[in-house]
């Protein structure tokens, strides 16, 4: 794990006794197992003021409440100029792989010529994650400058709508005006949750994007998962490009109502895209699509997954739909190739440490029986583990049976512990599910997460030293703790 760096900006600078109380106000702010660090390009003092701006802006309602309203974030981008018009917009909803597919869509348009902006939520270890441009988080120092140009417009609008904006209503605001004064290009946008009532769905995206859909966010949106499809189906917007990921049939059917209705254009992963071939390779697999423009073949992406490979196909047809491609006109394959080639995707199966005689310690941010789904899926075609164990921290409000069900055939043990998020499950909670799924003998429980770490890596290593494995994951709290304790800097 990195220490963190408590010397102002500039190389050699002398400490000031401001620096020293602040490095000392910081020291106390992190604590825990999992310490944030002071980013190489910002100032101990101006990261001080990054951590003040989130503690202000934590005190607002939390993002896990949706309240099913546009009007709050309708009258702040309305009184910021509508910072959300100025540029096109790819807007993505769906239930698992949206930040991935958001990532490749925004290397590819990049790779195009276009400059980007890039919105995610939630993030892994620091809320600049969020707020991207140029395919690189702002700052802690423009993060501040962003929510400071905002807020006496959100004071205005508390004021006049009574009920304060949520944090993620001030959030999305900032993102819309940092693209706007970069200014951007083109923008690239996922929901928070649903689609319709979201405070993305401001915007009119000329792109929407549905990634698989399933059940996720339940307490939120309902176990109707015809119903959370309709929701989400509320960000194709009329004479939009709907670019749809495979669904199973009743969904797919009411996307496509949604479609009919508004009289956008479909592409439908399977039919106008797709996955042509794919084989696996070393570092992440090699990849022929299927896009609107033609066939593009021999693209190599770093990532594992068959999944991921599916999120690929769906980003091209989104890239191809904004900048207008088809068969007459499509992509430069070496664009296709380069922008793919250059994805990451942090806390996607990421791996944080491997060496000869120590086990291999990957993470993914699987927070629901899908995605966990997925993860047992390429952890089983694509690594040759003989002894895998797994670390899992899950927030209390997830399905952790469904979760730890569809683990169970990959891991040979596993060791439950909690995260430092407020929503997380309770160590012993979880360890007495895990045991109904696991079995007593392949479950131990320990709290402090840098330590199950710890105990997954000895338990790991009673396999020998070649084949060995520990996958950290859970939620994306745990896999961003997972990052951090390894030393990871945000990106």
């Amino acid at each position: 794990m990195t220490e963190p760096d408590e010397r102002p900006e500039g190389e050699g600078e002398v400490p000031t006794a401001e620096d020293a109380v602040l490095s000392h106000v910081l020291d106390a702010i992190r604590g825990g197992d999992t310490p944030d660090v002071v980013p190489a390009q910002s100032s101990t003092a101006g990261y001080a003021e990054f951590l003040a701006v989130e503690a202000e802006l934590d005190r607002r309602w939390p993002e896990t409440v949706m309240e099913p309203s546009l009007e709050r974030i309708s009258a702040l981008v309305d009184v910021l100029g509508e910072p959300h018009r100025g540029y096109p917009v790819v807007h993505l909803t769906g239930t698992n792989g949206k930040t991935s597919t958001a990532r490749m869509v925004d290397a590819l348009l990049t790779e195009v010529g276009l400059r980007t902006g890039r919105y995610t939520s939630p993030h892994l270890q620091r809320a600049t994650e969020r707020i991207n441009i140029d395919n690189r988080p702002v700052t802690p120092e423009r993060y501040v400058q962003v929510y400071r140009d905002v807020a006496p417009f959100v004071d205005l609008i508390d004021a006049k709508e009574g009920t304060p904006l949520s944090k993620f209503e001030v959030l999305t605001a900032m993102g819309f005006a940092a693209f706007a004064d970069a200014p951007v290009e083109a923008a690239v946008v996922e929901v928070g949750m649903g689609g319709r009532w979201d405070a993305t769905n401001v915007v009119d995206g000329t792109v929407a994007v549905v990634t698989p859909i399933g059940l996720d966010h339940a307490e939120y949106l309902g176990t109707d998962v015809v119903g959370i499809a309709r929701e989400k189906a509320g960000i194709i917007k009329p004479g939009a490009v709907a670019v749809l990921a495979a669904q199973d049939k009743p969904v797919a059917d009411a996307l496509l109502e949604r479609c009919v209705e508004v009289d956008a254009q479909v592409a439908r992963e399977g039919v106008e895209f797709g996955v042509r071939e794919r084989e696996i390779a070393v570092g992440g697999q090699r990849l022929v699509l299927q896009g609107l423009g033609g066939t593009y073949d021999d693209i190599f992406l770093p990532l594992h997954g068959e999944h991921q490979a599916n999120n690929a196909a769906l980003a091209l047809a989104a890239a191809e739909a904004l900048v207008g491609a088809g068969p007459q006109q499509p992509l430069d394959a070496d664009v296709v190739r380069a922008a793919f080639a250059g994805v990451l995707s942090p806390g996607r199966l990421e791996r944080l440490a491997a060496g000869q005689g120590v086990p291999t310690v990957l993470t993914d941010a699987a927070h629901n029986p899908a995605g966990a789904r997925a993860l047992a899926a390429a952890l089983t075609t694509e690594f040759r583990f003989t002894r895998l164990v797994g670390v899992l921290g899950v927030l209390r409000d997830k399905d952790a049976r469904g979760i730890l069900t569809e683990l169970e055939p990959v891991l040979q043990e596993v060791v439950v512990t909690a995260s430092s998020s407020p929503r997380a499950m309770d160590a012993d909670e979880l360890g007495a599910l895990a045991v109904e799924v696991f079995g007593s003998g392949r479950v131990s429980v320990e709290p402090v997460f840098s330590e199950a770490v710890e105990q997954a890596r000895e338990l790991a290593e009673e396999g020998g030293e070649s084949g060995v494995g520990v996958v950290i994951t859970g939620s994306v709290v745990t896999a961003g703790e997972a990052r951090a304790l390894f030393g990871k800097e945000p990106s």
